[in-house]
């Protein structure tokens, strides 16, 4: 990893990805940001210079739940940065109600799997060229939650839910994430980028931000030490910097330990995960 290493992070502004921001700067590295809102990217610039000053941190802004604003701002790092050390897909939404976004996907979908299957074509080259490099994406335990995968029909799944149906849709975004990794894991095999996710532990930090008693509760779990997001910070920083993972291929790893974790079925065999990236490339190739 160069010098200064370039560390583009999608979800910094809140919770374990702030964390982990704040921590990647202290060990030197140069931030480029994506993110929504302009004024709580401006309030973490503030505090990473509080803590690590003079680091720089560049902000790109972008709907993710927008494929081509993801695109868009894929393509304004890669003309930025001469060299991509890390990207980390860590921005994420668990929505308790169904949302389809102006380009006609479900929201959840479009936010936890399709902004980070196309911000990572997007910078693909960049990474390769830039090796060795790494890949994080954090996904979850909810991926176990899903009973049946279905590569097509998945992706574009627009049904409505209730509040207690979204554990399992939720659940299937992060099994598709974890697919995602291993599929480009054997992709990038022998290029120097090594291709990593995680499952960051349980975290109150913006827990059911649209339920009723929210902060309250995540005050109480705060209180008493449940859910604390460090944890998620850390796996991701470990990921992303660490030696023992520099040549990781595929890898999925537990919070605190960073033990190896298997993809759950229905996602884990070769070939409904090939199938999932099918899918998916033939569906945003099909939108641009």
């Amino acid at each position: 990893m160069s010098a200064q290493p370039v560390i583009v992070m999608t979800g910094a502004t809140n919770g374990m990805g702030r964390l982990a921001a704040l921590d990647l700067a202290r060990k030197g590295a140069r931030l480029g940001v994506i993110a929504r809102s302009e004024p709580k990217a401006e309030a973490l610039r503030q505090e990473i210079e509080r803590t690590a000053p003079g680091t720089p941190v560049d902000v790109f802004l972008a709907d993710l739940s927008l494929l081509a604003e993801t695109r868009r701002a894929g393509e304004e790092i890669a003309a930025r940065y001469p060299r991509i050390d890390v990207l980390v897909n860590n921005a994420g939404l668990h929505a308790f109600s169904q949302r389809v976004t102006a380009e006609g996907y479900a929201e959840m979908t479009a936010v936890n799997y399709l902004a980070p299957w196309v911000l990572t074509e997007t910078l693909r080259d960049r990474l390769i060229a830039s090796a060795p490099a790494r890949i994080v994406t954090v996904a979850s335990r909810a991926s176990k939650r899903p009973d049946t995968v279905d590569p097509r029909g998945d992706l574009t799944d627009i049904a409505d839910f209730t509040r207690r149906g979204s554990s399992p849709l939720y659940g299937r975004t992060k099994l598709m994430d974890i697919m995602f990794t291993q599929e480009l894991g054997r992709q990038l095999d022998g290029t120097g980028v090594a291709v990593t996710c995680c499952c960051p532990g349980f975290n109150a930090t913006g827990l059911g931000r649209e339920l009723p008693l929210a902060g309250a509760l995540e005050k109480v779990l705060t209180a008493l030490r449940i859910g604390d997001p460090q944890q998620g910070a850390d796996i991701i920083v470990k990921l992303a910097t660490a030696p023992e993972f520099a040549d990781s291929s595929g890898g999925y790893f537990a919070a605190r330990t960073a033990q190896p974790l298997e993809c759950p079925e229905p996602g884990r065999s070769e070939e409904v995960q090939r199938a999932l990236w099918e899918a998916t490339y033939e569906l945003v190739h099909s939108f641009r």
